[in-house]
């Protein structure tokens, strides 16, 4: 009988630390991201999303633990590390001074790239975006969703194997936020390149195969998006009141600590069965203005996430 061989992994971290000074900003963190997976680094400001993927990116050294990505050692072979990998950081990395084509020959150039095949790849990516009859003009002059755009580009023209994208349609309107998601979906569907994305738009990351929540450096939840909405439970309850520190006290007992928001108070609901909600209502009487219940989403994950209550 043949046994079940583990995938390949595209990174792998143990125990994964990073500090600055007395701040923990990593705290013994575990990934496994298997070869041509799309995965979510998902978690509130300042949970080490973005240090997290700058030792992954060999940008800083762990101060403990040990990381791997596309098999190399991120602390003993970072140049290998470099060479396959793609980062579109959350600060544009481009020179605004210089134009599109020389930002692209640039980046070609690091990676070793001769110039013709730098045009070659460059061309039909320019295309895409509606950046090729702008290869002349300075970076400074194109708006800024042409210059994100342009940075994912410049992340790709060496071809990497595992893209790294650190919050990469910032600031974005939705056009242009969805153009982009259109070309990274084409481009996995091409290649098989792994992507490891953190983003605050959670409907970004409904598309992952496995996303993971992180708070203060540590992994607290992870799954595929349904897996964590269903574990969250069956409904999402919203109860609008005008006293809802009474009212989440009066439902604790049944419903579980619920989330303030104003005067909106949120509930989990684990039962399938809503005919108790409207029960309920009754029950509750001038303590309750409005309620309505839904199904959860990754939004509702993140938050109870980041109020320490998943």
């Amino acid at each position: 009988m043949n046994q079940a061989t583990e995938p390949p992994m595209a990174v792998r971290a143990r125990g994964l630390v990073k500090r600055y000074g007395e701040v923990l900003a990593v705290n013994n963190l575990d990934l496994d991201i298997p070869a041509g997976q799309f995965f979510g680094l998902l978690g509130p400001n300042g949970s080490g999303k973005t240090s997290t993927i700058h030792m992954l990116a060999t940008l800083i050294r762990p101060n403990g633990g040990t990381a791997a990505v596309a098999d190399h050692d991120v602390t003993l072979n970072p140049v290998s590390v470099r060479g396959a990998i793609g980062l579109v950081f959350q600060d544009s990395a481009l020179d605004r001074t210089l134009s599109v084509a020389e930002n692209l020959r640039f980046a070609g150039l690091l990676h070793n790239l001769r110039p013709a095949v730098i045009e070659e790849r460059a061309a039909p990516l320019l295309e895409m975006f509606g950046l090729a009859d702008k290869r002349r003009q300075p970076v400074g002059s194109l708006s800024g969703g042409m210059r994100r755009a342009l940075d994912i580009v410049r992340g790709l023209i060496h071809h990497p194997r595992i893209l790294f994208l650190d919050e990469p349609t910032i600031g974005l309107d939705l056009p242009n936020r969805r153009k982009i998601w259109r070309f990274i979906e084409r481009l996995r569907a091409e290649t098989g390149m792994t992507v490891l994305l953190t983003t605050h738009y959670l409907e970004e990351a409904d598309g992952c195969d496995q996303v993971a929540f992180i708070k203060k450096g540590k992994l607290v939840q992870s799954g595929s998006p349904g897996e964590l909405t269903q574990r969250l439970g069956r409904y999402v309850v919203e109860i609008e009141s005008p006293d809802p520190d009474a009212l989440a006290s009066r439902l604790a007992p049944t419903l579980g600590e619920g989330l303030k928001d104003g005067d909106v108070v949120q509930f989990r609901y684990a039962d399938e069965d809503v005919s108790r909600l409207a029960q309920l209502q009754s029950e509750l009487g001038t303590l309750v203005r409005a309620l309505r219940w839904r199904r959860p989403n990754l939004n509702d994950v993140f938050l109870w996430v980041a109020e320490g209550k998943a």
